[in-house]
């Protein structure tokens, strides 16, 4: 994409309005994912029985759903309206409601433990919802997410974007937001957690797998279950993106195992204390 400054309004548009066409897409095509880094989460925000757990930009409420089954008390959040009905509808005990992630509902102090499970990259500012999990933290609480390592390593991405490189244009007018790998460096994550007064800084990866019963199904999961690199494909012309499915399709196929597309996709999880 175009190397602009960021422009939070008009990002946080594009995400508020590409969500309600995705939500469901996502689930469909990213949900089996996803869920893998929710255990790993939950561990790091040491979510347990009786924990008091708010899940930020919540999505489809996998990591709800998997704190209230540990026994947490749980308070999740959504900016989008799709992705609220969606995890209500599967898990109608949970409390979700419409909120953003940079300016919290809740009061100081309120939850033992805040997670955001591939959140933050979604985020027009996210040095905002990491001071505010920070705010709404008790001391001694625990603020964990995850975001996907940078595209050498979770290669899905490193498909879709080489694809566009070679084959379209990279750098349609599209709303500028911050750099989409950004806290897949680890170093990031310790600076911007430090600076909003967390401490005990650990960041590690979790091996994630994305499986498909065939090679056309990566493209299709990017097309209709994301938001940014849906934005991107939809600009691109006809022929470009007629080639970039192709491409996609036949570099995926080289990871195809016993007829099963097993597609390496880690993710990178930070977690810090509240002193």
């Amino acid at each position: 994409m175009a190397a602009l400054a960021p422009d939070p309004v008009a990002f946080r548009a594009l995400e508020h309005a590409g969500w309600q066409g995705a939500a469901r897409h996502y689930d469909d095509a990213f949900g089996s994912l996803t869920r893998q880094a929710v255990d790993p989460l939950l561990d790091a925000a040491e979510v347990r029985s009786g924990a008091r757990t708010l899940d930020v930009a919540s999505g489809p409420g996998y990591a709800a759903a998997a704190a209230a089954a540990r026994g947490a008390r749980v308070a999740a959040l959504d900016f989008s309206p799709a992705m609220v009905e969606l995890a209500r509808s599967q898990n109608p005990e949970i409390e979700f409601r419409e909120g953003d992630a940079e300016a919290l509902p809740f009061a100081e102090a309120s939850f033992d433990a805040v997670v955001m499970n591939f959140g933050m990259l979604h985020l027009a500012q996210p040095e905002r919802a990491v001071a505010e999990a920070f705010r709404v933290l008790r001391a001694g609480g625990r603020f964990a997410f995850t975001v996907w390592a940078k595209p050498e390593e979770a290669v899905g991405f490193g498909i879709i974007l080489d694809a566009i490189r070679k084959h379209g244009n990279p750098d349609v007018p599209l709303p500028p937001g911050p750099p989409f790998f950004r806290f897949s460096d680890a170093s990031e994550c310790d600076k911007v957690l430090k600076i909003a007064g967390f401490r005990n800084v650990d960041v590690r990866k979790v091996p994630q797998v994305w499986r498909f019963s065939a090679s056309g199904l990566l493209f299709e999961a990017f097309r209709t279950g994301s938001v940014r690199t849906q934005a991107l494909l939809r600009a691109q012309s006809a022929t470009a993106l007629a080639a970039i499915r192709d491409a996609v399709g036949r570099v995926a196929g080289e990871y195809e195992n016993h007829g099963t597309v097993e597609i390496p996709m880690p993710a990178v999880l930070a977690t810090a204390l509240k002193p």
